[in-house]
């Protein structure tokens, strides 16, 4: 059963019923629907991830931690911003370390801001649920707080979603560090149709992988197929267990295998291909990396080149594969998986893009 509380002015609440929302703007077309002066609610979502900055890499690196007080502070300043810039409605998800309804309850605006009561199963699934919802209700933007693995669940709800991905998270390569409150403006901007989602946004790449008889699974990152692992466990990589890595984005200023690959042959979000990486041969080519915050291991190379976009790759077992850092597909001796880079990921919003281009236009100004 899904509960929306809907707030009013300063804190006032009441539960609704039934509601009916317009089916969600697909991204692409989001120009074209402010042409068409179409009447729509600015709807903008908010993805919290509780959990993010807070695993055991405080303990096994020296990572620091994202307290629900911090990202509380982050919804209020997004919220305040997004209804500033245009936002007339702002989802989130109820959860029970009240971040999100923290952040709103001393809130005083007559916009709409609702909160949705979901079966939290307090795992990534959580996530997906959240984002499959805020689609449903009609958000055309989503702000997302935490790190490679929210988002990455995001994509897996929603694979093409107009997003702002904030870094509350751990070894963070796809969100970013950004104010909160410009974040939330840009958002609004966005959401509202005065900046146009194609003048501020790009589609990101994802590592796509495939086996028989799975549904695909996607990184927004780097794969990476590990020999003797878990499945689950929270640990930095054990170099010496790295065998391949196929990586979206390979950043010499990341951590964890993407600055394996950017160490090697950086790759931006922006170039049109990705790296792939072998490792663990015993070779002489040797390469000290942060595989973790704070901490330095050093891996073996066995060569490593460019993947052009669409070129498939194929990885045999037996192995763990590990997307955006999660060791989740269990690769049985002779079973193969198909990985390829595509650019069919999530539009990221350039936040300081969009706000640059709202001042340029002058959107900000109004008339008395």
């Amino acid at each position: 059963m899904l509960t929306i509380i809907e707030y009013h002015g300063s804190g006032a609440a009441r539960a609704s019923g039934s509601h009916h929302y317009p089916p969600a703007t697909d991204p692409s077309d989001q120009q074209s629907t402010v042409k068409r002066k179409t009447t729509i609610v600015n709807r903008v979502g908010i993805i919290v991830n509780p959990m993010s900055g807070r695993d055991v890499r405080r303990l096994a690196a020296r990572a620091g931690t994202s307290t629900h007080e911090q990202k509380r502070n982050q919804i209020t300043r997004i919220v305040l911003g997004a209804f500033n810039c245009g936002a007339e409605e702002v989802f989130m998800v109820r959860e029970p370390y009240r971040i999100t309804s923290g952040a709103i309850e001393h809130l005083a605006m007559t916009s709409s801001i609702r909160l949705l009561d979901i079966g939290l199963t307090h795992s990534s699934a959580d996530t997906v649920q959240s984002t499959a919802l805020m689609r449903e209700h009609g958000c055309t933007v989503l702000v997302a707080l935490g790190g490679d693995g929210t988002n990455r669940d995001v994509a897996r709800s929603w694979p093409e979603a107009p997003i702002i991905p904030i870094s509350t998270g751990t070894n963070n390569v796809f969100p970013v560090m950004v104010e909160a409150s410009a974040a939330g403006a840009a958002a609004g901007l966005v959401a509202s149709g005065r900046i146009p989602l194609s003048d501020v946004a790009r589609q990101c790449k994802l590592v796509a992988v495939s086996m028989a008889g799975s549904a695909t699974d996607v990184a927004l990152v780097d794969a990476a197929l590990l020999v003797d692992d878990f499945i689950g466990s929270l640990l930095p990589f054990d170099t010496d267990r790295i065998r391949r890595l196929v990586l979206a984005r390979s950043e010499p200023t990341a951590t964890g295998t993407s600055a394996i690959g950017g160490y090697l042959l950086p790759a931006g979000s922006g170039d049109d291909f990705g790296v792939q990486v072998s490792c663990g041969s015993g070779r002489n080519l040797k390469l000290s990396v942060p595989i973790s915050v704070g901490l330095y291991e050093t891996v073996s190379i066995d060569s490593y080149q460019k993947l052009p976009l669409g070129r498939e790759t194929v990885w045999e077992g037996p192995g763990i594969i590990a997307l955006d850092g999660d060791r989740e597909i269990e690769l049985r001796h002779g079973q193969q998986a198909t990985l390829t880079v595509e650019r069919k990921g999530p539009w990221v919003i350039d936040v300081n893009q969009a706000l640059q281009l709202a001042a340029a236009r002058g959107v900000f100004l109004s008339v008395d």
